[in-house]
């Protein structure tokens, strides 16, 4: 089973730069997206063979994710239950038979960090949401979670330890994730492989020189672990600032 993730930054924008031929070429059985960056009625995907769930932010041009099924889930919910985080179209949860598939795009904490009580907020809000699925059925989630973990996930971390998605604030948030027994597949596998991001500014030809952040994750509960076959970050895959990711299931 395959699942892929990818923040498009404009689906519109990245649609122009081949997201349809990397998506058939994927024949993933789940893919999501975060930072659509649009409203119903803008983009017409003709994605056949696939059911499509999309989340729209209020606010125009702004956030937004969407997942893209060629299983029927058995139920959909489109954000966590809490007004306050429920107006950006972060989070869609589709349940299937076996376990929840959850994608989120988790606020950024902004320049200068304007936003970080507020992303804190919303990293307690969202792991007690996760933890309470995950009373039901196992649980996978995916999406741009906006933090470099540790300092491999980053090319420089001693000069971004204040900044936004490096902040000892965020990282200790994602640590909490950890600590409630989800597993990031990625460094499941590749516990020491450094070199590896999943986002590049579009800044100082950072792409080019692989000056990136790995903030793009799959994570799955406990139990899933047998079913592991492989993470993977697509990093060759053009058409926004971040690449796609990638879970393998048995």
């Amino acid at each position: 089973m395959k699942l892929i993730s990818w923040n498009v930054n404009g689906i519109r924008a990245c649609v122009q730069k081949g997201f349809l031929e990397f998506f058939q070429e994927a024949d993933a059985d789940i893919f999501c997206i975060q930072e659509s960056k649009m409203q119903a009625g803008q983009l017409d995907l003709e994605l056949e063979g696939y059911h499509q769930y999309w989340n729209y932010a209020e606010k125009k041009g702004y956030s937004g994710t969407a997942v893209f099924t060629k299983k029927e889930p058995l139920s959909v919910q489109y954000g966590i239950g809490i007004e306050e985080h429920d107006k950006e179209g972060r989070v869609i949860t589709l349940e299937f038979e076996e376990f929840y598939f959850v994608t989120v795009y988790t606020p950024n904490s902004q320049s200068e960090l304007a936003r970080l009580s507020y992303r804190m907020q919303w990293e307690t809000d969202f792991l007690a949401y996760l933890k309470g699925l995950e009373q039901k059925k196992p649980v996978i989630f995916a999406g741009d979670l906006n933090v470099a973990y540790a300092e491999i996930d980053l090319k420089n971390p001693k000069t971004n330890r204040k900044n936004a998605g490096f902040t000892d604030e965020e990282r200790a948030k994602f640590g909490e994730v950890l600590k409630a027994g989800f597993i990031d597949t990625f460094r499941y596998f590749y516990p020491e492989m450094e070199g590896i991001y999943s986002w590049w500014s579009y800044r100082f030809s950072a792409r080019a020189k692989n000056a990136g952040w790995r903030i793009d994750y799959f994570c799955v509960s406990e139990s899933l672990k047998d079913r592991l076959a492989d993470a993977k970050i697509l990093t060759d895959v053009m058409g926004s600032d971040h690449c796609p990711i990638e879970l393998d299931l048995k």
